[in-house]
């Protein structure tokens, strides 16, 4: 068994099965790790670059200390899980704090003679991050979902949200709604999935009647939801924003006139589980990477660090299990082969099947879920295999 498995047309019960032995037998794959992940400030340890020693370097970059340290550390801790069940002996993955500086880090990073880098976070640190980065050599799998940064091998596990618009459109198009809206935050965030629910409903062979933005405030939702109820019939909306943002429009929208219109989300609401406590959203969809593996992940992430990790987590440990099955082929002391990220047939980890396209952006299998009183409930399962 390998560190990954490829996306094949297997049934994604067969493939949950696989992840969960993967867990349980990690001392048949013949590797073991190194890990150093600091919980303070200072400065990593120095790292010297011995490509006689058959260790792989990767570096992990990501906030240990400053406003984002606890998502930075709920990351690293996952890498921490991954090179344990994996048993890497030949990576050996330092931990470089993003928080006092993104360019001192990377450059320390590069001259510790890291062939990969995992991380940064934030997209605006990628692109600090890629300018030291690709003059020396060295390939970024990032967990930003920024497409704005990707390209020119940097690449991003974080979940896009093109792809969860795309799926719950076409998913609702099929389940008999024709006449979209959408209501997008007023940001970078919202102005791209602007142009993806353009897309998704004009692919799905739907009509959009019109987006509105909002800062996600009452006031503000109120007046998208006016703006839109004065249109005509809608069949859907869409609300392309955080799970807080949408439990303030929701209600603005049924007291606007748009009564029995579905509610439609992104994957931003996969993270925010407060939605399934909120009757206004019971009924919404939304489309994300399936539960079900992430759900044994977080139970032995509980068992090992006494708290339950962070949603976005799942990215580090995923980063490892992708690195873990490469370094089997991959010589030390060489470039880290780049060719192999672009496996058609793709991997699977916590998240799910994933594959990386040539332009850095990845393709994954979403399932689309209903909020219910409570919980989230799968009405549409990820499909088995990619499309060709």
């Amino acid at each position: 068994m390998s560190a990954t498995i490829a996306a094949t047309s297997e049934r994604p019960q067969a493939l949950a099965s696989q992840i969960k032995k993967l867990f349980i037998l990690a001392t048949v794959i013949m590797l073991s790790a190194c890990s150093t992940i600091p919980r303070g400030k200072g400065p990593p340890p120095v790292v010297t670059a011995d490509p006689s020693d058959g260790m792989h370097r990767v570096a992990l970059l990501l906030p240990i200390t400053g406003p984002d340290a606890d998502v930075g550390q709920s990351i690293a801790n996952a890498t921490a899980l991954a090179l344990t069940d994996t048993k890497a002996t030949n990576i050996r993955m330092i931990t470089y704090d993003t928080g006092p500086g993104v360019a001192a880090a990377t450059k320390r990073a590069i001259s510790d003679g890291n062939k990969v880098i995992l991380g940064p976070l934030r997209g605006d640190h990628v692109v600090e991050v890629a300018a030291l980065a690709r003059p020396a050599g060295v390939p970024i799998i990032s967990f930003s979902n920024d497409v704005g940064v990707a390209g020119q091998n940097v690449f991003l596990l974080g979940h896009l949200p093109n792809q969860s618009i795309e799926r719950v459109v076409r998913y609702a198009k099929s389940q008999g709604h024709n006449r979209f809206a959408g209501i997008v935050s007023a940001n970078v965030y919202g102005q791209r999935a602007q142009s993806s629910l353009s897309a998704a409903v004009r692919s799905a062979g739907g009509s959009l009647v019109a987006v509105q933005e909002s800062n996600g405030t009452t006031a503000s939702a109120d007046a998208a939801a006016r703006r839109l109820a004065q249109l005509g019939d809608i069949d859907a909306v869409l609300i392309a924003d955080s799970g807080r943002a949408a439990i303030a429009t929701v209600p603005a929208l049924r007291r606007n006139g748009l009564r029995t219109a579905k509610i439609l989300g992104t994957d931003l609401w996969n993270i925010d589980g407060t939605l399934a406590g909120s009757s206004p959203m019971y009924g919404a969809w939304f489309a994300s990477v399936s539960d079900t593996l992430y759900t044994q992940y977080a139970t032995k992430y509980r068992a090992r660090f006494s708290k339950a990790p962070l949603r976005l987590s799942s990215l580090g440990y995923d980063s490892v299990l992708l690195v873990a099955r490469i370094a089997r082929d991959w010589r030390p002391g060489t470039r880290f082969p780049v060719g192999q990220l672009t496996d058609p047939q793709g991997f699977i980890g916590v998240d799910g099947a994933f594959r990386f396209n040539a332009n850095g952006l990845t393709d994954r299998m979403l399932e689309v879920q209903e909020i219910q009183a409570g919980k989230f409930v799968t009405v549409s399962p990820a499909p088995s295999q990619f499309a060709k």
